[in-house]
């Protein structure tokens, strides 16, 4: 009996399908669990800052203002299940929320969000390639002063070095193809901003060549991905990323048995029915629908 196909790729699955493709069979098709990741969550709890503070008009988009956004959106991230699982102190509560508010106070050292506003803000994108659906979430969607898409993408962890740096802007990419392919219309640039303690914006600019190499990238990947379902082959990729695997309990490189692993999903899914707004993604809404952002590129048209 072969593995099900999962039903769409996003810019993260293909990444972990890359790095470790026993991995992503635990998290695409398995669907085990994961204990919760500080460093997960506390970026969510950044970004759902940012998106309030968006949701403002822009004269009001100022430093306080932004830590009055994260002060709303720790209320609202207190109920979810993902932070109620990191399990805080009162004194890891207090340097998780101080650093928090840090990187808050970092993203005014790198743009004016009073100069701009957003046509686009957590929005979800989705689109097919031949049998397969691609899908994703951008940050930040905006038009600058010539009419052009700017595809904009939060970081809170470390800057990366410059090969891993590649990596991460291919996600990007990942997000101006389906700009291109919903909007008809190519990001002029698509933009990684680091809010971690060396805060920087990197830049880089889709072209004709970067979509279709990233198209027939992920094509390929795809294939790889059904054909290891079909033969049930997902094979573990040892490297530096298995220090922080939550999966090494099931991986055979680590004398664990991965058809353990299938025997957590059913507990899984009675979890998520016991609590619908489970997961990272809980307390974030998405603020912009595409019908807008579609009337907005044919106003400036």
């Amino acid at each position: 009996m072969s593995f099900p196909l999962p039903t769409s790729l996003s810019p993260s699955k293909v990444s972990t399908f890359k790095d470790c493709a026993l991995a992503f069979r635990f998290s695409a098709i398995d669907k085990v669990p994961e204990p919760p990741s500080m460093p997960a969550v506390k970026g969510s709890l950044v970004h759902r800052a940012l998106e309030l503070l968006f949701v403002a008009k822009p004269h009001e988009r100022t430093p306080s203002h932004a830590q009055e956004c994260l002060s709303a959106a720790t209320a609202e991230f207190m109920s979810n299940p993902e932070f109620i699982g990191l399990e805080l102190d009162d004194v890891a509560l207090g340097e998780f929320l101080a650093d928090a508010a840090v990187m808050v106070d970092r993203y005014f050292g790198l743009e004016d969000p009073a100069s701009f506003d957003p046509i686009g803000i957590e929005l979800m994108l989705s689109a097919s390639v031949g049998n397969l659906l691609l899908r994703g979430i951008i940050d930040r969607l905006d038009l600058d002063s010539d009419g052009e898409l700017v595809v904009t993408d939060y970081k809170t962890g470390k800057v990366p070095s410059e090969k891993q740096e590649l990596s991460r802007l291919g996600g990007v990419q990942f997000y101006a193809f389906l700009c291109e392919r919903l909007f008809g219309k190519r990001p002029k640039k698509v933009q990684l901003i680091y809010l971690g303690p060396s805060p920087q914006i990197i830049v880089a600019t889709p072209s004709e060549q970067s979509i279709r190499g990233l198209e027939q990238r992920v094509k390929a990947i795809w294939t790889a991905v059904e054909r290891a379902c079909e033969q049930e082959d997902f094979r573990p990729k040892q490297s530096m990323l298995c220090n922080w695997c939550s999966f090494k309990a099931y991986c055979p490189a680590f004398g664990g048995n991965p058809d353990d692993a299938r025997y957590l999903t059913a507990a899984a899914d009675l979890r998520s029915v016991d609590s619908p707004g489970a997961g990272s993604s809980g307390a974030r809404s998405v603020a912009v629908s595409i019908s807008r952002v579609g009337a907005e590129l044919r106003e400036t048209s």
